[in-house]
């Protein structure tokens, strides 16, 4: 709080300081450098507001975008672990290679299904796609290790379940980030001032302005709207896609289905 009020005051004092340069700095001034009305400060004073405006978007937008593209490179990494995971159980001798492809499987189909719709709407991950985590670490855990490469083969499994729950852990961050609030005060505060730049620069009210005006309003709103969406990685209008799952699903049929070619021509 004491943080926020300092802030607040420094604000009310570069005002003052504004304000008073500009009253001493009138009265030292050549008479030559002043102008008979007030309509240059209202050019320099828009001017300025578009300026402030036009920075903070540019500024978010990075930002959350940036967000964006970290949260898709998550899914896709998770993505990968999960197929490196079946790949490797399908090395396993029956019945724990059945069991750790079920488990993965009902995994993959957990965070696109019922997961996303918890992210979307409350922004955290699913206890249900958690606990199925759980169960594949313990059965990839249990896995006999009788020989040398049975060993090998239960490390590089355990080693995808482990890039499968730290990719998980960054997703669950993603879902929950929002943009620091002193931004949104920022993007609000040039958003008021802007609107308000109309009636500072003295356009007369006609058909003609009122429709342009409109216009200026709808392109803000839109801007706003867009941030906001934006800034819900995993909800609003702008998804982190799921296609990496989708793909990873594929990815599973595959393995399946090859399988016994591969045990038939071993490398």
């Amino acid at each position: 709080m004491l943080g926020v009020l300092v802030q607040l005051g420094l604000l009310v004092l570069f005002a003052v300081v504004a304000v008073t340069v500009f009253v001493v700095g009138d009265r030292l001034r050549p008479k030559s450098w002043r102008h008979s009305d007030d309509q240059g400060a209202g050019h320099m004073m828009l001017d300025l507001v578009n300026m402030f405006f036009a920075a903070i978007v540019a500024f978010v937008v990075v930002v959350l975008w940036q967000q964006y593209d970290t949260s898709h490179e998550h899914t896709v990494t998770e993505a990968k672990a999960l197929v490196s995971v079946y790949e490797t159980a399908a090395g396993m001798p029956d019945p724990d290679r059945t069991q750790i492809q079920a488990l993965v499987k009902d995994y993959t189909k957990q965070v696109v299904g019922d997961e996303w719709r918890v992210m979307d709407q409350q922004r955290r991950l699913s206890p249900a796609a958690q606990a199925t985590l759980d169960d594949l670490r313990e059965a990839v855990a249990a896995a006999p290790a009788g020989d040398a490469d049975a060993k090998a083969t239960q490390d590089k499994a355990m080693t995808g379940v482990d890039a499968i729950a730290e990719a998980r852990y960054d997703r669950g961050l993603d879902a929950g980030y929002r943009l620091p609030g002193f931004l949104y005060v920022a993007l609000w505060f040039a958003t008021v001032m802007l609107l308000f730049g109309t009636v500072l620069s003295g356009v007369v009210v006609t058909k003609r302005s009122i429709i342009m005006t409109g216009l200026f309003g709808l392109v803000i709103g839109a801007v706003v709207v867009a941030i906001y969406q934006l800034d819900q990685p995993f909800s609003g209008g702008d998804h982190v896609s799921r296609d990496a799952y989708e793909l990873a699903l594929s990815r599973f049929e595959h393995i399946t289905s090859t399988a016994p070619a591969a045990s038939a021509n071993p490398r």
